[in-house]
């Protein structure tokens, strides 16, 4: 299962809503599973600004470089320096040390074009991807 307090997008990232307003962005547990060993991550800048589901960065593993995508429109209000330093930790810890940044929402009903974790389980299955945890 993938924690029912995130939101999904199409392309394999979450965001969770934080009490302050913010939002934490990561990948989910499937596309780092689909990456393989992440090396490398390329992120915005602190105060960069998000249009929701555009490029915000790139991550790289032992099978290849991909792009990530924001799920929501806002600015990059941190960067997570413990994946830059040990980008492993996506793999590991996708959900919890392993997000990739805090954002401020412009606009939180841009969540709406997200999916819940049931339909992003959803999703996948139609995919025929393995259940993951």
């Amino acid at each position: 299962m993938h924690p029912q307090n995130c939101y999904y997008s199409k392309e394999h990232e979450w965001l969770k809503l934080e009490r302050d307003g913010t939002a934490l962005v990561g990948i989910t547990h499937y596309a780092q599973d689909q990456l393989g060993d992440v090396v490398f991550l390329a992120l915005p800048s602190v105060g960069a600004r998000l249009q929701q589901f555009q490029k915000l960065g790139e991550i790289e593993s032992v099978k290849a470089v991909s792009g990530l995508f924001s799920p929501a429109s806002g600015q990059v209000l941190e960067v997570n320096q413990q994946v830059l330093d040990k980008p492993e930790l996506v793999n590991k810890e996708p959900y919890v040390r392993g997000w990739l940044l805090r954002l401020r929402l412009d606009d939180p009903g841009e969540l709406k074009r997200l999916l819940s974790a049931q339909a992003y389980e959803d999703l996948l299955a139609g995919m025929g991807a393995p259940h993951t945890p």
